[in-house]
Formats: C-alpha cells, sequence, structure tokens
C-alpha cells in the first residue's frame, strides 16, 4: 500500500506503509544509529515524535525483546528507507512489521531517508503527517502541522506507580521522567536497591524515604513544559542528597536554578556522539537522544560550571553543580547498545553516595 510524508515546508515523499494504516501528524527527527532500531522504538524519549533511520537496512536482525527499554514502543512513527523481509538472529522473535502492528504504530518505507535527513539538517526539525490517503488535502494537512506541538509527554510516559527494584546496596530514588529500562538496571546491577517514582512525585515523598542517591531520568518534550516537576527537582537539590541527572533530567535541574535552555536546529540523536571532559580533556563517544540544550552562556559559576562538551558544535554535556554533590549530563551514560565509555558515571554517583553515607 502506497503511503505519503508531507513535511511543513510542502515536501511530499512517496513510499511503502509499514505498521498501521492510521494517519499520523507528528515532529520528525532522524537517528544516525547503525544498529538498535528496538531500543529506539522503545525509547520513552521518542514520544511524539516520528524517528527517520538514517541506515539504509532496518530490522535484518528481527524484534528481541528482551532489549526493549520499556514496555512498549513510544515514538508515533517509524520511517526508513529499507525494511527487512527476512530477518536473521538467533534471538529475534519477531518482526519490526508486527511489532508495529501490534501497537498500532504507523511507518513508511521506502523513501529517500538521505535527502529527507538533508532537509532537516538544513531547515532544520520540522512537523510532518504519515498518510496512506492518495486523495489527503495538502492544504488541509499543512494547516495541522503549523499547529501541532508535543505538549505534556513526560506524564504520558511515566510509570504510574512507585515499583522497587530490591538491592542490598546503597538506596536510590529515581524519578521516572521517561526512563529508559538500562537507567534502573545499570544502578541495580551495581547493587542499589532503586525505587522508581512516577514523575509527579513530590519531593517531600522522595525525601522522606531517605535515599542515599536520587537520579533524575531522560524524557521526552520541551523541558520548559515540566513546571511543577521542575519546582520538586529544585527542592531536591535544596537537599544534601546526592543526585545524579541524564538528558532531560540534567535540563531540569538547570532551570531549576535558573539557567536556561533552547530548542536545538535539528538536535543530537545517534550513537556516535563525541562529548569531551572538560576537567581531564578526554574525549568519549556517547550515545544521544535531545532536541533541547542548556543554555550556559548566562549560568552562574557560583550554581553550576559546564563539565562536559559536545565536540562537534560545543553544545553543553553536562555541569558539575558547586558546593554540591550533584553532577549532570545531557548523553546517555546507560547506553545499550551504544558505547559504553561513559558507564563510568554510574561508578562516580556510587562513590558519591558512599562519602556521603
Amino acid at each position: 500500500m502506497k503511503a505519503f510524508l508531507i513535511l511543513e515546508d510542502g515536501t511530499v515523499f512517496e513510499g511503502k506503509s509499514i505498521g498501521s494504516t492510521r494517519e499520523v501528524i507528528s515532529e520528525i527527527v532522524f537517528n544516525t544509529s547503525m544498529t538498535g532500531y528496538l531500543e529506539v522504538l522503545t525509547d520513552p524519549s521518542y514520544a511524539g515524535q516520528a524517528v527517520v533511520m538514517t541506515y539504509p537496512l532496518i530490522g535484518n536482525y528481527g524484534i528481541c525483546l528482551e532489549d526493549m527499554e520499556s514496555d512498549r514502543p513510544w515514538l508515533d512513527a517509524f520511517i526508513v528507507r529499507e525494511l527487512s523481509r527476512l530477518p536473521s538472529n538467533f534471538r529475534s522473535e519477531d518482526t519490526i512489521q508486527n511489532f508495529l502492528l501490534k501497537y498500532d504504530i504507523p511507518g513508511i518505507a521506502g523513501i529517500d531517508t538521505r535527502a529527507l535527513t538533508k532537509i532537516l539538517r538544513e531547515k532544520g526539525t520540522m512537523n510532518g503527517c504519515i498518510t496512506v490517503n492518495e486523495h489527503y488535502c495538502k492544504e488541509e494537512i499543512l494547516e495541522k502541522l503549523a499547529a501541532y506541538t508535543t505538549g505534556k509527554v513526560v506524564e504520558r510516559v511515566s510509570c504510574r506507580e512507585k515499583y522497587v527494584l530490591e538491592g542490598n546496596g546503597p538506596k536510590v530514588a529515581l524519578l521516572d521522567l521517561g526512563a529508559k529500562r538500562n537507567i534502573a538496571g545499570s544502578l541495580h546491577a551495581r547493587g542499589c536497591e532503586v525505587t522508581v517514582y512516577p514523575a509527579l512525585t513530590t519531593a517531600e515523598e522522595i525525601l522522606a524515604a531517605q535515599p542515599d542517591g536520587i537520579m533524575l531520568s531522560n524524557g521526552p518534550g520541551d523541558p520548559k513544559e515540566c513546571v511543577s516537576i521542575i519546582k520538586e527537582i529544585k527542592k531536591l537539590y535544596d537537599s544534601d542528597v546526592p543526585i545524579f541527572a541524564i538528558c532531560l533530567g540534567h535540563q531540569l535541574m538547570a532551570l531549576a536554578n535558573g539557567a536556561d535552555t533552547h530548542k536545538m536546529k535539528y538536535g543530537h540523536r545517534g550513537g556516535n556522539h563525541p562529548v569531551r571532559d572538560l576537567a581531564t580533556g578526554r574525549v568519549y563517544i556517547s550515545s544521544q537522544n535531545h532536541g533541547y540544550v542548556v543554555d550556559t552562556d548566562h549560568l552562574d559559576p557560583k550554581i553550576a560550571v559546564p563539565a562536559f562538551e559536545n565536540v562537534n558544535d560545543g553544545t553543553n554535556e553536562g555541569l558539575k553543580y558547586t558546593g554540591k554533590n550533584i553532577f549532570t549530563v545531557q548523553y546517555h551514560p546507560e547506553a545499550c547498545p551504544g558505547p559504553q565509555d561513559s558507564g563510568y558515571l554510574f561508578d562516580r554517583f556510587m562513590k558519591m553516595m558512599e562519602v556521603n553515607a
């Protein structure tokens, strides 16, 4: 069945429908990872977005359910150059086509993803519509595209009630803003007892449990939409509990302390982004997924100082908070699959909790 991708600038791509045939309007973003499409599909940070995979062949190793980063896919749609018809992997349990159909996720294959990505890089991230209706009205769709926003998506992807991963080590409170499963997994693998809290949990409830450390997770959307969450994070900052924050958590901690964020032209999404540790000069290869960044131009050094920067464009990749046991990073040290260069950050967090004990 034919499918069409209509971009906000009026560009139209024609391809083949994959997955659900329902019409969808979403923000179109691209990911440069060569592997890990299942982790992309199930990453809650993609809620409200349709993902273009720049690698030309997707689905060749099928679907391995134990690799999922959450209980279901969260993206709005999936866009690929070629979808593998015959996956080959002894761990494979299904095909991407069946997976998309099961969760009612629309998609389109057979389009020039290189040309699409070039448009997004040159003009910036834009909204788009995927439809199988060959008689669509372009003018009506363009009006809808101009009005679309992702809105408040954090509450949609966060867990509904708290739960605990038992452990004999430090007690960590993980605020689930759209957490990838391997964040809790990385802490649990180090012996931590991890209590996962819904995004709208109050700081008072978290601190009443007397955690040894607090983790703020990744998540989707514009960080400035999270007004009530930012207020609670400021209360967590004011406590003496060690805090480690990733991606959206990093942005929210910055906003809670007077810094600013802005939307990037097309964001960082992929598994090969070089990040420099400003203290040592060492460069790490990182996995990233974000469309917003902390603005460090007016950052008060009495509050926080830049700790990491992106080697490609110089944007901020992490902060160290002055006089506090708090550090935050924009990238994903729990990347799975992906580079494990920055996994040591979890060990740093462990040492912070030991010293604070």
